[in-house]
């Protein structure tokens, strides 16, 4: 895939001291892609590394295709006409349940946000601006849900929190709790954010955070949604 180019890395952190973080989950936070930390700039963002202790680092080799770098909010730009993405050399593969939360800004519908860009595997994709579309292609599987929001627009500046429970997928927009869920079963595998394979759906606008775990529960999915919201 994609090799990690040198560069000068980027941090800090006004997190007062004792609070909960990502890294508070210990072995269960998968990647942390952590707001204003990470970041290595070439002509946009070369690389985002990740801050858990699994080391997945999101890179792009390609100038063009590098996200633009905002250092005062910790945002990166992608630009889908560019086809702007990063990508991980070592795969994320979650096979029961998981959390992910992500703090963005979409400019444009059916755009992927994480997913797979080796495999058939989207993840998910912001299919338009009241459905979140999650998508297995796992070992000749091709199963897909959507959740529809009953509260805000998926196209605004949003924190999202999507939970996998014994299979439940439910999806909380800005803390709350949409009506709509669904159930879905099978391996998640997530190496690349902003496009899925082979290249498709590129996505548009601002993500700052993400964050993968692979536990749920009522009290991580409440810290997420407290910790992105103050972002």
């Amino acid at each position: 895939m994609l090799a990690l180019k040198l560069g000068m890395s980027l941090g800090g952190s006004n997190r007062p001291m004792g609070a909960w973080t990502p890294a508070s989950e210990g072995t269960d936070l998968v990647a942390w892609y952590k707001n204003k930390e990470g970041i290595t700039e070439d002509v946009g963002v070369s690389a985002w590394a990740d801050s858990s202790t699994f080391s997945h680092d999101m890179v792009q080799d390609t100038d063009s295709k590098q996200p633009a770098y905002n250092a005062s909010t910790g945002a990166l730009t992608f630009d889908k006409t560019a086809s702007q993405s990063l990508q991980t050399t070592s795969q994320i593969s979650i096979s029961d349940d998981f959390t992910v939360g992500v703090r963005l800004d979409p400019s444009a519908i059916n755009v992927i946000v994480l997913g797979d860009n080796t495999i058939n595997n989207e993840f998910f994709k912001i299919k338009d601006s009241t459905t979140l579309r999650f998508k297995l292609s796992h070992e000749g599987t091709n199963t897909h849900i959507d959740i529809t929001v009953n509260d805000g627009d998926l196209t605004a500046d949003n924190y999202l929190v999507v939970t996998r429970a014994s299979d439940l997928v439910s999806l909380y927009v800005n803390g709350t709790l949409q009506t709509d869920t669904e159930t879905l079963a099978g391996i998640v595998d997530i190496d690349a954010i902003g496009v899925r394979s082979p290249d498709a759906n590129p996505y548009d606008g601002i993500i700052q955070e993400v964050q993968i775990y692979d536990s749920t529960s009522a009290e991580l999915t409440a810290n997420i949604n407290t910790y992105l919201s103050n972002l």
